[in-house]
């Protein structure tokens, strides 16, 4: 295996999912490979993604990382291309890079395009980084409205199928009004459960609410609109 393949070994990962301590050396594959509902403690770690306002060619993304649903462990931002195709790979990059990848367990993401049209390809995502990731919606997306814009793109095409690859959407409960998801290397039961844990203020979980809040008020000075 690749030097560059290879990460510390990080026994809560795998204790998370299997309930035990385990020796298996965990490395992107490994994490990569594991699709299935897995036991969630209540502070476990959740990354949440927004972007901020497009008042620039470069487009802010921050992240949150909450124990839970309550407490703030660290804060992550780079920027991505307005209307562009990198969001995949910077997000990516952002979250390997970060001290907190280890102990990530679960990517939340509101929705699959960032910076207007920059489409994040969730499979890929969760094949990188090894980590589960869960699209939340608080409405169903009118994919006709989105084939018809992407008209507009040369590589509308390229982009629609980026957007299908992200799988079936799911309408599961949260605190108050149902959400729409999608998921990618984890199981609809663990959705539901990590859904409950962390959406302590409102139906969107709170490591969404939270990065939304920071990226917003950082760029247009103060926090503005919903997650």
């Amino acid at each position: 295996m690749p030097e560059e393949l290879r990460v510390s070994l990080d026994r809560n990962f795998l204790e998370d999912i299997y309930g035990k301590p385990t020796n298996y050396f965990c490395n992107p594959d490994i994490r990569a490979s594991v699709n299935s509902d897995f036991h969630i403690k209540p502070e476990i770690r959740i990354l949440g993604i927004d972007d901020s306002a497009l008042l620039s060619e470069k487009v802010m993304i921050v992240g949150a990382v909450l124990r839970g649903g309550d407490w703030i462990d660290g804060v992550l931002s780079s920027e991505i291309t307005k209307d562009g195709l990198d969001a995949t790979d910077i997000i990516c990059s952002m979250i390997k890079n970060s001290k907190h990848y280890g102990q990530i367990r679960a990517i939340i993401l509101d929705g699959v395009t960032y910076g207007g049209f920059n489409v994040v390809d969730i499979q890929k995502l969760y094949r990188e980084t090894g980590i589960p990731v869960i699209v939340v919606m608080r409405s169903c997306p009118d994919f006709e409205k989105i084939k018809s814009a992407l008209k507009y793109f040369p590589d509308g095409g390229e982009r629609w199928e980026i957007i299908k690859r992200a799988g079936k959407i799911e309408k599961i409960p949260s605190k108050k009004n149902s959400i729409y998801i999608q998921r990618a290397g984890i199981g609809l039961e663990t959705v539901k459960k990590i859904i409950q844990l962390t959406s302590t203020r409102s139906s969107v979980p709170e490591p969404l609410r939270v990065a939304h809040l920071i990226a917003t008020g950082i760029v247009l000075g103060e926090s503005r609109g919903k997650a």
